[in-house]
């Protein structure tokens, strides 16, 4: 079983402390979700998880199974298993998916046999048309269209932890039933390495989770965690909004 822990941590940007001691714990089969309102830290934790430039770690630990991510760069900690589905996806002009995928796998020691197979079922089971495939990594694509292809990338290299920073941003319901029901599933299912994928699920809103089944459910508000529970905190969150946590 593969473990994230997060322990302590503080962060800033620039001169402006944004996190203030986060603690959480993520393992293999488990969706966390993170909520909170707007400017609250979310998309600042998963930068700091990944390693983004201009990101400053004040104090505490980032591990996964006992490795220091801190101390990597982000492609290594890519590699060492923990990944990004991005809040708004790059674009990459000239290059496909499967060049990207071709060069992932390699450099974490996988094998690419039957790769255009793989890519062809994964972009049916969530409704990626396949011609897509093909085209420069994200151009041109729509916003539901690039989510289905980090999706479609998420479910290919099955990392053993992956951060989803706002997955449903801009999605129709089609979509994002579509790809939640994916992540959910891979949550389920045994990776390359035996374990089922665990997902720290950073989103505002509960409409994510009808799909996607959290096992616990975490309020972030200025930087800090303020309440943990079950899912009946996103049905509290529905009814009395943020405020009610501030």
């Amino acid at each position: 079983m593969s473990v994230l822990a997060i322990r302590g941590l503080e962060a800033a940007v620039g001169d402006t402390q944004i996190l203030h001691g986060i603690d959480l714990t993520v393992s293999s089969g488990e969706v966390q979700v993170v909520m909170g309102p707007n400017g609250a830290g979310k998309s600042t934790l998963s930068a700091v998880l990944m390693g983004k430039p201009g990101y400053r770690v004040l104090a505490g630990t980032v591990t996964l199974d006992g490795q220091d991510l801190l101390a990597l760069p982000a492609w290594q900690r890519a590699q060492a298993g923990l990944h990004l589905v991005a809040q708004y996806p790059s674009e990459v002009p000239g290059v496909s998916l499967g060049h990207v995928m071709v060069e992932a796998l390699t450099a974490r020691g996988q094998s690419v046999d039957g790769l255009d197979e793989l890519l062809g079922d994964e972009a049916a089971r969530i409704g990626f048309r396949p011609e897509l495939l093909h085209r420069s990594l994200n151009v041109d694509l729509s916003g539901g269209e690039k989510k289905r292809n980090e999706t479609l990338q998420l479910a290919v290299l099955r990392p053993r932890i992956a951060v989803l920073d706002e997955l449903d941003s801009g999605l129709d319901i089609d979509a994002l039933r579509a790809c939640a029901r994916r992540v959910e599933d891979l949550t389920n299912e045994p990776g390359p390495h035996g374990e089922h994928l665990g997902a720290l699920v950073i989103t505002h809103y509960n409409r994510l989770l009808e799909a996607l089944r959290p096992d616990r459910i975490h309020i972030l508000v200025k930087g800090r965690i303020v309440a943990s529970g079950g899912p009946e905190l996103a049905d509290q969150l529905e009814r009395d909004g943020y405020a009610a946590f501030s």
